[in-house]
Parts: structure tokens; C-alpha cells; sequence
């Protein structure tokens, strides 16, 4: 593994995916990005109002839609939707193609962070994670528990993972 291959941060809602992978990004000096980002720019609102106006359906055709298209491109740290890894498509090309970090957390965790912003859909933790642990558990070459993690651990954890020398970590 090197900083040449992308780095994608999967994880349920509120593992602090967009949180570690930008300190990682800032890390390797890749560029950063995400669902929450690429869906304002691309389909006009946050996943909480794509929910509202399309429905559940399109907004995990959208988010797989942003992993397929930044895995296209030059190398960079992306944090993916955990609907993403329903799209078998989605889960070839990461086995594929990156380095894939697994962010997660007692379900109790990511309940009480998921309410820290109104841009997310109110998902429950326990019924997505039954939907999608085996999905994660297929494609993860690391998996760090950030119920005691933080991301400043986290971003510790891939780089020591990708095995970079320390001169090339700033």
C-alpha cells in the first residue's frame, strides 16, 4: 500500500468519517472528499433533504454514484456512505482498488453523534449495521474502534497501516 492508492473511510453514520479522513488527506497531502459535499454540489441538498424530496433509494444511488466517480480519478482520501457498500459494484472496485479503513463504534455511540447535525437522515444505527457489517467486514483492510479512537488515532493507525516513513507523514 502506498499514498499512490485511495484511501476510503467506510463506516455507519457519525463513525467520524469525514472527521479522520480529512486528517489523513492532510497527512498524505491528498485531496479530501465526501458524500455530504459531493451530494450538495451535485444533487442540491444534504442526504437528510435528497431523503425528503427522492427517497432512501436515490440517495444511496447518488452516494454510490460519488465512490465510483472519485475512484476514477488521481488518489485521495474519501469518506463513503455506508449505503455504498449495498452497490456490489461499489464493494469490487474497492477491493480493487484502495485502501479501505473501517471507522466503528457501539451503536449507542454512533446514535448520540448521528444528532449532532440536521443534514443526516435519522437512520437507526442497530438496523443499518445489520444491513451492512458484512459488507464492511468484506472489504476493510483496517478497522479502528472509534467508541475509544480518536481521530487524531485514527489517522495514526492508517499511516503507521500504509506503512509510510515518518519524513513523508507531514
Amino acid at each position: 500500500m502506498s499514498k499512490n492508492k485511495p484511501v476510503v473511510m467506510i463506516g455507519l453514520m457519525g463513525s467520524g468519517k469525514s472527521t479522520a479522513g480529512r486528517l489523513i488527506a492532510e497527512a498524505l497531502g491528498l485531496p479530501f472528499t465526501d458524500s455530504d459535499s459531493y451530494l450538495r454540489a451535485t444533487h442540491g441538498g444534504t442526504a437528510a433533504e435528497i431523503v425528503a424530496r427522492e427517497g432512501a433509494d436515490a440517495l444511496h444511488h447518488y452516494e454510490a454514484e460519488h465512490v465510483l466517480h472519485e475512484l476514477g480519478g488521481e488518489p485521495k482520501v474519501i469518506a463513503a456512505a455506508a449505503s455504498t457498500l449495498e452497490d456490489v459494484r461499489v464493494r469490487a472496485a474497492l477491493r480493487r482498488e484502495a485502501h479501505v479503513v473501517w471507522l466503528d463504534a457501539a451503536d449507542a455511540i454512533l446514535a448520540e453523534r448521528m444528532k449532532s447535525g440536521s443534514h443526516r437522515p435519522g437512520f437507526s444505527p442497530t438496523a443499518m449495521r445489520a444491513r451492512r457489517e458484512a459488507y464492511f467486514v468484506e472489504v476493510a483492510d483496517l478497522k479502528c474502534d472509534v467508541g475509544v479512537m480518536s481521530p487524531e488515532r485514527v489517522r495514526d493507525a492508517v499511516l503507521r497501516e500504509i506503512r509510510l516513513p515518518p519524513d513523508e507523514r507531514d
